[in-house]
């Protein structure tokens, strides 16, 4: 069956309401808090936060390769060589490579950056983890307070695992720096804990304590790292669900339906827009004919200021430009990552990406995100996100050892992905995150209230406090520290009508979490 043509009309009156303010940057958007903590709703009296939970996606990072940057710049050098730039596009060369420096040098000289270069948290992002944390203690002041323990009370741990990739790890470790910063007390307490690994597995080098794939990077389990052939063993379920999900994102299914999004007329125009505002109406006539063709091919060295640093960096000729699309959506790229290194960068990226062609190419992200990593199609059931449930019974798993008495752990810390967080929103059923759609309605704005934004920012992380009297516990969850109700099935669970707290014991019911 073929995928059904997208209608042309996302609305660009109401793109251009976008909450971030005729900035369109999705899932690149920068982290902001949704909500002040003097906004939220107190604890019903008599009750005291006594653990803390955090799912976190790394915080603002630079372009993750050298692949579409190179790709256009290789495009602007051909334009150049025959004439065919406007005054506009003329600067466009120079900030591409002040881009691809930036990119390549990433990370050197600052502090907990280990391998300076593309893919690195930018300062922004490191700000990010640090605010979060410091607004974490400032949330749960005597939940941390009272951690390190006492006379009559052990010191309480703070569990901290990541994916392992590098952004994932320095999240966390500027997080955890943080807390210490802030709570010197706090840093004897941070642990981490050996990874979940399948039982036949005898040699742990690739899992380093406080790594965790099955947890934290379930979308890209592979048969030589993480192979789990017992179907006894409790992780076999998380890795077929990975198998699961790579096949549907491999799938013919789902190269068509991004190919219909990208074929949307108004993605034409407002590529032929972004175009002719910086090359020549006969060289965008030349690339939609096929007569110019560019890929990121080709090696570039970047040295350091001081001379004691040095990346070279060679394309690998895969990223292809062959149409005004294609150099569109490049070009958009750039503008998404240019709003996440607002301090390495001075190039202004939005004068090449108006407002009202952002919104075009922003709906268009988040339509191919939306199949690729949200909820996706109705009929394809829980493919996109059964690979969740882990991380969910995790969650679970650590405020049941709260709710029976076992104080050991006063917070557990997790840093990962986009990949993570958004099939996370999808297994909880969040309003508005986990809505499908079935296979024969094309995802648009008009139809849909997923937008990988407010999904899965920079730092997007869902946090669930937990509170006590004593005798019963209840949750608090927060979205980018926005009071958050759980799935609408398990509103029963509040206690309270239009109360963030849930009654635990409830809401555990109503996930039909197994003992």
């Amino acid at each position: 069956m073929k995928p059904p043509r997208l209608a042309a009309g996302a609305a660009l009156s109401l793109l251009l309401l976008n909450a971030f303010g005729e900035q369109f940057y999705q899932t690149k958007t920068p982290y902001q808090p949704q909500q002040t903590s003097a906004s939220y709703e107190a604890p019903p009296q008599g009750y005291h936060a006594i653990h803390t939970q955090l799912l976190a996606r790394h915080g603002s990072r630079g372009l993750s390769s050298m692949k579409t940057d190179l790709a256009l710049y290789k495009l602007w050098q051909m334009a150049d060589k025959e004439g065919a730039l406007t005054p506009l596009g003329t600067q466009l060369g120079a900030d591409i490579l002040q881009m691809m420096r930036a990119n390549a040098l990433l990370g050197y000289g600052v502090a907990g950056i280990g391998k300076p270069g593309y893919g690195n948290e930018t300062m922004q992002g490191v700000a990010e983890h640090q605010q979060l944390a410091e607004r974490m203690i400032r949330r749960l002041p005597e939940l941390f307070r009272d951690a390190p323990g006492g006379p009559a009370s052990p010191p309480r741990r703070i569990v901290l695992v990541t994916s392992g990739k590098d952004r994932a790890v320095d999240s966390g470790d500027y997080f955890a720096g943080a807390l210490a910063a802030r709570q010197p007390n706090l840093q004897p307490l941070i642990i981490r804990p050996p990874s979940k690994a399948p039982r036949a597995e005898t040699i742990h080098d690739s899992r380093p304590a406080g790594t965790d794939r099955f947890l934290l990077y379930f979308h890209k389990l592979s048969a030589r790292q993480d192979l789990v052939a017992d179907r006894g063993d409790p992780l076999y379920g998380t890795y077929q669900a990975s198998q699961a999900y790579q096949a549907w994102a491999k799938s013919d299914e789902l190269s068509k339906r991004e190919a219909v999004v990208l074929a949307q007329p108004q993605v034409a125009a407002a590529a032929r827009s972004v175009m002719e505002r910086l090359f020549t109406p006969a060289f965008i006539a030349g690339l939609d004919q096929g007569r110019y063709r560019a890929a990121n091919s080709g090696t570039y060295s970047y040295t350091s200021a001081d001379g004691k640093f040095t990346n070279k960096l060679t394309g690998d000729g895969d990223t292809v430009i062959q149409s005004s699309v294609d150099a569109a959506q490049a070009l958009y790229e750039l503008y998404a990552a240019a709003a996440d290194m607002r301090v390495e960068l001075q190039a202004d990226f939005a004068a090449y990406m108006p407002a009202p062609q952002a919104a075009v190419f922003a709906a268009t992200e988040d339509a191919i995100a939306f199949y690729t990593k949200g909820p996706g199609i109705r009929e394809n059931g829980d493919v996109n996100y059964r690979m969740a449930q882990t991380l969910l019974d995790d969650f679970f798993s650590e405020v049941d050892a709260v709710a029976k008495g076992d104080l050991s752990h006063a917070a557990k810390l997790r840093f990962a992905h986009a990949e993570i967080v958004i099939p996370m929103a999808a297994i909880l059923g969040l309003r508005g995150m986990s809505e499908q759609l079935p296979r024969a309605t094309a995802y648009s704005y008009e139809n849909s209230p997923w937008r990988g934004a407010a999904v899965a920012p920079m730092a997007a992380n869902i946090q669930w406090d937990v509170y006590t009297n004593g005798q019963r516990t209840l949750l608090r969850m927060l979205y980018n520290e926005k009071e958050t109700d759980f799935k609408p099935a398990c509103d029963h669970a509040k206690v309270a009508p239009g109360s963030h707290f849930y009654d635990y014991a409830r809401l555990r019911s109503c996930y039909n979490i197994a003992n």
